[in-house]
């Protein structure tokens, strides 16, 4: 296991939480915001590693809030865990795309199907794309170029798909 044994959920929201405080449901749409055009994050999967995190002493609990919501806050010992999860190796990219899973089974579709498939993966592209490309304008605009350098890697990303959906076999 690595040094700061910390996986890279624990270690997102850990960078999150160094700019203040946040319940699980600020944490969402912080990451949902900050990271979403390139990295994918699930409610389950936040609630999850707070406890732990907690557990492990990276994060402390505040008082409850509305709704007894609770909010969390990095610790001395979570920013040493992430800066040394900054420090380890990236590691390899999980790439897994729905629609070239489905391509790779494309005599078995059947009628138009596949043209329903690229139709609909070329609209959320364009979509994504927009979106990351106003995302990046913004970012660099307050001076952020470290989360505009990753945004664009997500408009890069979308340009690419929608590069190869012009060009995937229809038949």
């Amino acid at each position: 296991m690595p040094d700061s044994q910390i996986n890279p959920t624990a270690a997102a929201l850990l960078g999150l939480l160094h700019e203040g405080p946040m319940t699980g449901g600020q944490l969402m749409a912080a990451a949902e915001r900050r990271l979403g055009p390139y990295w994918s994050m699930t409610r389950s999967q936040v609630y999850r590693e707070l406890p732990v995190l907690a557990e492990m002493g990276y994060v402390r609990l505040g008082k409850p809030g509305p709704r007894s919501s609770q909010p969390y806050a990095i610790t001395a010992a979570g920013k040493r865990a992430f800066s040394r999860w900054l420090a380890e190796p990236a590691g390899r990219d999980a790439l897994r795309n729905p629609v070239a899973l489905r391509v790779a089974f494309g005599d078995q579709h059947s009628g138009n199907q596949l043209q329903t498939l690229y139709t609909g993966a070329s609209e959320y592209h364009s979509e994504a794309m927009a979106m990351a490309k106003e995302q990046a304008k913004e970012a660099k605009k307050a001076g952020d170029q470290y989360g505009a350098a990753a945004l664009e890697f997500a408009v890069a990303y979308h340009k690419a798909a929608l590069s190869w959906l012009k060009v995937a076999p229809t038949t």
